[in-house]
């Protein structure tokens, strides 16, 4: 994390100690909530606009946060619509160690008393949040659009997804994995993702690599029509393919 982002969350932000409390807040908010607007986050956090919009001016500065377009689907309503406010990696980084250690033992006496299925019906519960979200815009697009949709979708939620064409099928790129760290433990919360895809794209997908497991991309294919053949084709693997960093997976 670069020095002005750390500054920007803790307690010497600006100077002023009674401020720092207050940003972190707004930080938090963001990252549980995903991309917010000024508004959103004031009647969230129960602050005047004003008081929001100087934290987010802060953080901004400071590298912690983004404003960007909001994305617009269905009908555009007049005016311009409010900007929504991301974190950066910088910013994340702040929470990350704090919430990996928390998730990790949370989902760790989960499993000690629940056993793996626990984990497992938790991890898919947490995805169907993302699945409800996600479905009107992948719905409202077109078949052959429906993965740039999902990876622009993934993107505001702060994967850092792409779309890229391969021999075998479209791939699905993740940059970025805000729960990589716990999802090393439990690969339950990489197989529920996985299977909320697959239910977005109405196809098969398979996942091909993961930042949890060592890779710098988490990589998920979708097969073109007619890629993989048979009754097999739930569990076939290509036999060569190779993720974004160059590493073959088999």
């Amino acid at each position: 994390m670069t020095a002005p982002a750390a500054a920007a969350l803790g307690p010497a932000a600006a100077g002023v100690a009674d401020d720092a409390p207050t940003r972190q807040r707004v930080a938090a908010s963001i990252l549980e909530n995903g991309p917010s607007t000024a508004a959103a986050l004031a009647e969230r956090l129960a602050l005047t606009p004003a008081a929001v919009r100087r934290h987010l001016d802060h953080l901004v500065a400071a590298g912690a946060a983004v404003a960007r377009e909001p994305r617009v689907t269905g009908t555009r309503g007049r005016g311009r619509p409010a900007k929504v406010f991301v974190l950066t990696d910088s910013g994340r980084d702040t929470f990350t160690q704090a919430y990996d250690d928390l998730a990790i033992g949370a989902l760790g006496f989960l499993r000690d008393t629940g056993g793996p299925d626990a984990v497992t019906e938790f991890a898919r519960r947490r995805t169907s949040e993302l699945e409800e979200r996600y479905r009107p815009a992948v719905e409202a697009a077109v078949p052959d659009d429906r993965p740039q949709v999902l990876a622009g979708a993934l993107t505001e939620d702060g994967y850092a997804a792409s779309v890229h064409e391969a021999p075998i099928g479209d791939q699905l790129c993740q940059h970025h994995c805000p729960v990589a760290h716990v999802a090393a433990e439990f690969p339950q919360l990489c197989e529920a993702e996985t299977e909320v895809f697959a239910r977005l794209l109405g196809s098969h997908v398979q996942r091909l690599a993961t930042i949890a497991h060592g890779d710098g991309v988490c990589t998920t294919n979708i097969p073109r029509a007619g890629a993989l053949v048979g009754a097999g084709a739930a569990t076939a693997e290509p036999a060569t393919a190779s993720s974004p960093t160059g590493r073959t997976t088999s």
